[in-house]
């Protein structure tokens, strides 16, 4: 990345920009974009908030829903153990367009993952949203080496923070209109996907998907960070993580620019007494044992709306927020063992139902006609062990035995006799 934007390798992002003045001149010059932004959403969101009890629900395949951020750089021989051991399906990598260079490599670490399903996330810098000539040639190197080996490209990241090199939507418009020229003309099979607004800022969002613009997405990508509310079943503006999910799915559904498709590209919480290499400050971060409650509870919460296609968790390996700390060799949280009998667990579900009353969940799943309940609860409680529950796991997967079972903040795992015998 060149002046006046430089990137933190500790937490794999830009950092912030300093130069203030530089920032406001730049918003400046998109004042226009950030009218028509302000316009569009004050007429769409209304809109989708009271069309969003009618949004179509559809039937969401547990084993395509699962997906796992990784570094290619990062302990590559490592990671392909971890994906080994943990059985997943899919996986997301990102590419850096001001480090062309690593594309080899990048192609040798995606063909050992050959059986698994490639999201690849490229990352935009200021040189190529101001140079769209040099950004045509760089996503066509891209595209015709990578083409035949990932399912779905993500145009651009982040669009809504100045730090990643976008000072509106418009320029992100004309980015990603650059891939979509190239897969109208020469690509016509690969996948594209966008446009990536950070947070719970669907005004951004509603720019992207109601517009005059030629461009179409295939899918609607968003990193929906719910980390700064704390646990995810917090509230913001009245929202919880499943009313966001609902409304931006309601966006997505009412778009002439999208297909029907939704991408959670990119979520976590940051891990305390990490820095430098937690991406925010320690005001929101979370200790260990929280991290993988956490956790698995947006994934459970998310599965449960059957709106999102996949979910990519960011990442495998990451210092400051990820399943394994690597700063002095590699550590499996335990977060890492949560995740691996997530997977193992419900990687072949079927959604039945969520019921949830004064704050204590229950998610049911079919699996192999056997009833798998998942219960937590936001208040410390107990439950009295049935004569119908078969096994009880803890959230990592080890059998309870216990009478009287302990429900909180990490889930448990019930899984039910006879459910159809």
């Amino acid at each position: 990345m060149k002046q006046p934007f430089n990137w933190d390798n500790y937490s794999d992002q830009p950092y912030p920009l300093k130069d203030k003045s530089y920032k406001k001149k730049m918003r400046k010059n998109q004042l226009a974009s950030l009218i028509k932004t302000f316009l569009i959403s004050f007429v769409m969101l209304p809109f989708a908030i009271i069309m969003t009890p009618f949004v179509k629900r559809k039937k969401i395949a547990s084993s395509d829903f699962f997906s796992l951020g990784l570094d290619f750089e990062r302990e590559p021989q490592e990671t392909l153990k971890l994906l080994q051991e943990l059985e997943i399906e899919r996986v997301l990598l990102r590419i850096k367009l001001w480090e062309m260079d690593k594309l080899p490599l990048l192609k040798e670490f995606i063909l050992q993952c050959k059986d698994k399903k490639i999201t690849l996330k490229i990352l935009q810098d200021r040189e190529h949203v101001e140079d769209l000539q040099l950004l045509q040639k760089d996503l066509e190197t891209i595209f015709n080496s990578l083409s035949s080996h990932v399912d779905m490209f993500e145009i651009g990241s982040t669009i809504n923070r100045a730090k990643w090199g976008f000072f509106s939507v418009d320029e992100y418009a004309n980015f990603y209109q650059v891939a979509y020229n190239l897969k109208k003309s020469k690509f016509k099979d690969i996948k594209l996907i966008g446009s990536g607004v950070i947070d719970f800022e669907y005004h951004f969002t509603s720019h992207t998907l109601f517009n005059s613009l030629g461009c179409h997405f295939d899918a609607t990508s968003a990193l929906l960070y719910v980390d700064r509310r704390g646990a995810p079943e917090n509230m913001q503006m009245g929202f919880t993580l499943q009313d966001k999910i609902s409304l931006l799915s309601t966006m997505v559904w009412l778009s002439p620019k999208s297909a029907h498709e939704l991408h959670i590209t990119e979520t976590n919480w940051p891990i305390s007494n990490t820095a430098p290499y937690a991406p925010t400050s320690e005001h929101e971060c979370v200790s260990e044992e929280l991290y993988a409650d956490f956790m698995l509870r947006y994934h459970l919460l998310t599965l449960a709306s059957q709106q999102v296609d996949t979910l990519s968790w960011h990442q495998l390996i990451a210092s400051g927020y990820g399943l394994v700390d690597a700063r002095d060799g590699l550590r499996k949280r335990e977060a890492f063992e949560v995740y691996k009998y997530m997977l193992k667990s419900l990687k072949d579900a079927q959604f039945l139902r969520l019921d949830i009353k004064r704050g204590y969940y229950i998610l049911q799943f079919l699996i192999n006609n056997q009833l798998l309940q998942i219960h937590w609860s936001l208040k410390k409680t107990t439950l009295k062990r049935e004569d119908f529950f078969e096994k009880v796991c803890s959230y990592d997967g080890k059998e309870i035995e216990n009478e009287t079972l302990h429900i909180g903040s990490s889930p448990l795992y019930i899984y039910i006799k006879d459910s159809l015998s």
